[in-house]
């Protein structure tokens, strides 16, 4: 335990610091608040009786936000500003980007680029594409991980896995996602656009939503 702890000092562990890659891999800057909620949603349910607010995000968030230390020691993350409402915004370093690749099994041709300086002026197109991402996952609790909680709290969470389903998963999405009128999806020709703060699922039907986009030179 005294190695694992001197590694990762924060003592987050592997799920975690997975769930920080999957996220920030495919979103390419986010808050604690929206890693925790996309990957982790029983922690919404557990600490939803704690007062203040402020207190339930601080607990539900602990999780990720030792794993985001513990990466920034290892050179995989980043903090990168904060937003309007005073939450760290987060993204991956090139390093970290390769490890996502990984984590994601994408080519690194596909995982675009890093998000550094996206929180100068706090982010706030990204964030509302983060929340419209969220809306669609709709992200469901593991009941199985609040067996010991209270029946209160298995309850709330069991009505919202029985709940509408989402569409796809963190995995399912991109950002930065060629939309080519020559070319090829890796390799796209002139005239074409970039959807930047885009999600383009992959499970399914095709669906693409564009949020903004540039026209390639």
């Amino acid at each position: 335990m005294a190695g694992k702890r001197k590694t990762n000092p924060a003592g987050s562990t592997n799920s975690y610091r997975a769930d920080v890659l999957h996220v920030l891999g495919t979103l390419k800057v986010a808050t604690a608040d929206q890693i925790q909620r996309i990957s982790a949603p029983h922690l919404s349910f557990r600490h939803a009786g704690k007062e203040p607010a402020s207190k339930q995000k601080q607990a539900r968030t602990a999780s990720h936000t030792g794993a985001l230390s513990d990466m920034r020691k290892h050179g995989l993350s980043e903090n990168g500003g904060s937003t309007d409402t005073g939450d760290t915004l987060r993204n991956l370093t090139s390093k970290g980007l390769e490890a996502a690749s990984w984590e994601l099994r994408r080519p690194a041709t596909e995982m675009g680029s890093t998000a550094c300086g996206a929180g100068s002026s706090g982010a706030s197109h990204p964030m509302a594409v983060n929340e419209t991402v969220i809306a669609l996952l709709r992200p469901k609790p593991d009941v199985a991980k609040l067996a010991d909680d209270p029946s209160h709290v298995q309850a709330a969470a069991q009505a919202a896995v029985d709940g509408p389903s989402g569409v796809g998963t963190i995995g399912s999405y991109w950002t930065e996602v060629p939309l080519p009128a020559t070319g090829t999806w890796n390799a796209p020709g002139k005239g074409g656009a970039q959807g930047r703060r885009g999600a383009h699922r992959t499970a399914g039907p095709g669906a693409v939503v564009v949020h903004r986009g540039r026209q390639l030179p």
